[in-house]
């Protein structure tokens, strides 16, 4: 199945404290090696109403081919 969405974020919640629904402010709290952890915030109190994690995307490891000693440069022993 193809996948219709990449990712989702937040414009408004509810928050408890204002009773009402509130636009966010996301946050950024970690970046750990396997993504990030966002926080979502009240824009009118600041009162914390959730997080949310990304991944990261996969790396790929570089792999640097091993070069032959120049031609000219001799080698001290």
């Amino acid at each position: 199945m193809q996948e219709q969405f990449g990712a989702f974020t937040a414009s408004e919640l509810y928050c408890p404290k204002c009773k009402t629904s509130q636009p966010v402010r996301e946050r950024l709290l970690l970046v750990l090696p396997s993504g990030e952890l966002h926080e979502y915030r009240c824009s009118s109190c600041g009162t914390s109403l959730g997080e949310r994690t990304t991944t990261a995307p996969q790396r790929v490891p570089l792999v640097v081919p091993p070069t032959a000693p120049h031609p000219k440069r001799r080698l001290l022993r």
